[in-house]
C-alpha cells in the first residue's frame, strides 16, 4: 500500500441542480468559467501537482465530459447508474481504478487562486496521524459559500464539527474504511464524522483565494477571483 497519495478521485457526477438553466443541457463540470470549463481549471490542478493517476466519475451527461476529455490517457472513468452513489459511494465503486492507500478527492466545481491546493496536502500529509485531512477555508474568504462554516480545528489540526471554517473540496483520504459502508449511496460525512471520533481527521488552511461555483451568480465572482489574483500554482 502506498503510503503518500498519487491518485485523484475528480468528481463530476452531479445534476448541477442549483446551476438551473446553465445545467440543462451540459453537466456542471463543463460549464464556463473565465472561458474555460470547470473541470478544465481542476485539472490544471492536478497535473501541475503531478498526479499521474485521475479517476472522473460520471453520471448527468457524463457522454458529454467523456468526449470533453478524450485523448487523455491520464483519465479513467467510473461511470454510475441511478441513484447517484455521492461523494462516499462514488469514491467506493471508483477505488479499483484508483488502487490501494490514501487518494486525493477534489470537487470540480470550486476556482483556486494561490498555492496550489493539491501540492500543500500531500506536503502536509501524515499517514501515521491522519486518516483524513481536508483542506478549509476560513468563511470569510469562502467566495461564493453561502452556508455557514463546517469544522472547527485544533491547534494540532484535528478536526470537529461546527467553528467557521468552510471544506473548500479538496482532501486526502485514507480508503480503509468505505469497506465497512453496507450502503451503494452515502456521504463522506459519516466516515469523516467516525475518523473525527477517533482523531484522525485533520484540516489544512488554504492560504490564497477560493469560489465555490455552485450558482449562476458565483461564476462572476470566480472571474473577478481569478482575474484578481490570479490562478492557482500550476
Amino acid at each position: 500500500m502506498r503510503p503518500e497519495p498519487d491518485a485523484l478521485m475528480l468528481y463530476a457526477a452531479g445534476f448541477g441542480t442549483r446551476m438551473g438553466a446553465l445545467a440543462a443541457d451540459r453537466p456542471k463540470p463543463l460549464i464556463a468559467v473565465a472561458g474555460r470549463a470547470l473541470i478544465d481549471h481542476a485539472l490544471d490542478i492536478a497535473g501541475a501537482a503531478g498526479i499521474g493517476r485521475i479517476v472522473v466519475n460520471l453520471h448527468y451527461r457524463g457522454e458529454q465530459i467523456r468526449a470533453h476529455l478524450s485523448g487523455r490517457a491520464d483519465i479513467r472513468f467510473s461511470p454510475e447508474e441511478a441513484p447517484i452513489a455521492e461523494t462516499g459511494g462514488g469514491l467506493k465503486l471508483a477505488l479499483p481504478l484508483l488502487g490501494p492507500g490514501p487518494v486525493f478527492t477534489l470537487n470540480s466545481d470550486a476556482v483556486w487562486t494561490g498555492a496550489n491546493p493539491l501540492t500543500r496536502l500531500r506536503d502536509a500529509w501524515d499517514p501515521a496521524r491522519m486518516e483524513a485531512l481536508l483542506l478549509l477555508v476560513p468563511k470569510p474568504r469562502a467566495t461564493g459559500h453561502p452556508g455557514p462554516g463546517d469544522f472547527a480545528m485544533a491547534a494540532d489540526g484535528r478536526l470537529t464539527r461546527g467553528g467557521d471554517l468552510v471544506y473548500s473540496g479538496a482532501g486526502i483520504i485514507a480508503t480503509d474504511r468505505l469497506a465497512a459502508m453496507s450502503q451503494r449511496c452515502f456521504s463522506l460525512n459519516p466516515v469523516w464524522d467516525r475518523m473525527a471520533a477517533d482523531g484522525g481527521l485533520f484540516g489544512l488552511l488554504h492560504p490564497g483565494g477560493w469560489c465555490d461555483v455552485g450558482r449562476p451568480e458565483a461564476i462572476a465572482l470566480a472571474e473577478a477571483v481569478l482575474t484578481a489574483e490570479g490562478r492557482a500554482d500550476v
